[in-house]
């Protein structure tokens, strides 16, 4: 893990600005509010509101800025989406629909697809 603050929703660098963070900062990259519990050391989605500070007030909008006393900027609160299993979900359908998933069919395509939906609910075609 990196020592370096970094944004929480794009992973930019935030060296170039002032802690401790305002409550009306915003990444300079992405433009999102930083003074928010998914930056906070204190966020763990593993506990009662996703807060190991007992005492806080809750948060119910993790991503917009708040006024929480006890907000402490985390180091690496960047995590970096992991498609995996939306491209495993992807390659099932190509394999179900025999193609590209992801790309507009051609008219022929749509028929095809229809007669089979047709004979898969008995319907002749």
């Amino acid at each position: 893990m990196s020592d370096a603050l970094v944004c929480w929703k794009c992973g930019a660098s935030l060296d170039g600005l002032p802690l401790p963070l305002g409550r009306r900062e915003e990444c300079p990259a992405c433009h999102c509010d930083l003074h928010v519990c998914r930056l906070c050391l204190y966020y763990d989605t593993g506990v009662s509101r996703a807060c190991r500070e007992p005492v806080a007030e809750e948060v119910k909008d993790k991503v917009r800025a708040n006024f929480c006393g006890y907000f402490q900027p985390r180091a690496g609160a960047y995590q970096s989406a992991d498609d995996a299993p939306s491209r495993a979900a992807r390659a099932q359908l190509d394999a179900l629909f025999g193609g590209d998933a992801g790309t507009a069919g051609s008219p022929s395509d749509a028929d095809a697809a229809r007669e089979q939906l047709e004979k898969l609910f008995g319907k002749k075609p």
